[in-house]
């Protein structure tokens, strides 16, 4: 389905101002045809045909106002006439139109939890939520198309990392109608075809990833293992998931700008656990840089000692001062001296 701009119809001020005369003229050609058919001498035809013209137009004359259309910057029409696409209003202005014409948009009644889908609860409009992604109806909503960036941020969902271990992650989509006829009659409801869409792009990327860095996983499929993870590659996995949904998107006429990862955890069942897992590698990678820093003292200080022959040590003593430094170096706590007076032996 090809997108067609209708640019030659922005003559809705003279034509507002054209069907007020007629609707001025016809009152006055039905008052004089009234006055005229009843006149003393007889009734007259000229005077009978025209207070049935002035009658017609004012009973049927309205229909004119019906093709003034009215958009605002960032707003679309799709227009069909008998059930043929005729063309698509984009541009802000005042327009008129075929009276028979009708504003197509399947995707009018749709709320889904986004920035353009934000009422006000006091507007007395009926909503009625269905689903667990937040989407509803409205009724009394606009066939306007918004070409608006609009922000779609989706319901958390509850997927298995490479490892497979249960995580929680949510995105935020930025989104905007690009093809308004491709949107309309390429699919059936835009938005939700978007918000599904989201879904399932997010559950294939996700799970290439792990949650944190692991060994012997390959996440960009070039068979080589790499570093990339859920949270430290966010922005990479980002970009993936927005390439992801432009592909399946790009049917509906929807362009996707950007794609952020708003939220990402360990599903709760299993969130104490990998705690105390982060927590204990935390430890040992601190015990090793400890220990490695230790070493590194007391082989310098021995060699310091022996190059200015401050002591000369066996190989006893070294192993006792060495056991000494490394317990004062690697311990927790702050040593307690003990001041030997006697001999070592």
């Amino acid at each position: 389905m090809e997108e067609k701009i209708l640019n030659k119809n922005k003559n809705g001020m003279p034509m507002l101002l054209f069907t007020v005369a007629l609707y001025l003229a016809a009152i006055a050609a039905t008052i004089i045809g009234r006055i005229n058919s009843i006149d003393e001498s007889g009734p007259k035809a000229w005077g009978i045909a025209l207070f049935v013209i002035g009658l017609i137009y004012l009973a049927l004359g309205w229909i004119l106002f019906c093709g003034l259309k009215v958009l605002r910057p960032q707003e679309a029409l799709v227009l069909t006439l008998f059930g043929k696409y005729i063309g698509t209003l984009k541009e802000d202005g005042f327009y008129w139109v075929n009276p028979f014409c009708s504003a197509l948009n399947p995707a009018a009644e749709t709320k889904l939890k986004q920035s353009g889908d934000v009422g006000n609860s006091g507007n007395g409009l009926l909503r009625i939520t269905s689903g667990k992604d937040g989407s509803s109806v409205n009724a009394g909503t606009s066939k306007k198309i918004s070409l608006k960036i609009m922000t779609l941020n989706n319901s958390r969902q509850k997927i298995n990392d490479c490892l497979g271990n249960p995580i929680e992650i949510g995105i935020a989509v930025m989104w905007r109608v690009t093809d308004t006829a491709k949107a309309v009659f390429n699919v059936d409801n835009y938005k939700e075809y978007l918000s599904l869409q989201c879904d399932s792009a997010l559950r294939n990327i996700v799970r290439m990833y792990p949650y944190d860095v692991a060994e012997n996983v390959d996440t960009t499929g070039d068979g080589q293992a790499d570093e990339g993870s859920l949270r430290g590659s966010s922005e990479v996995v980002a970009e993936r998931i927005r390439k992801e949904i432009q592909n399946k998107v790009a049917k509906a006429g929807l362009e996707i700008i950007e794609a952020r990862i708003t939220y990402l955890a360990y599903a709760p069942e299993i969130a104490a656990v990998m705690l105390q897992r982060q927590q204990a590698s935390a430890i040992i990678d601190a015990r090793k840089m400890i220990v490695d820093g230790a070493v590194g003292m007391v082989e310098m200080a021995l060699d310091r000692l022996s190059a200015k022959e401050v002591v000369q040590l066996d190989e006893e003593r070294k192993a006792a001062m060495v056991s000494n430094l490394l317990v004062v170096l690697c311990g927790n706590r702050d040593a307690q001296p003990i001041v030997n007076s006697g001999s070592l032996y």
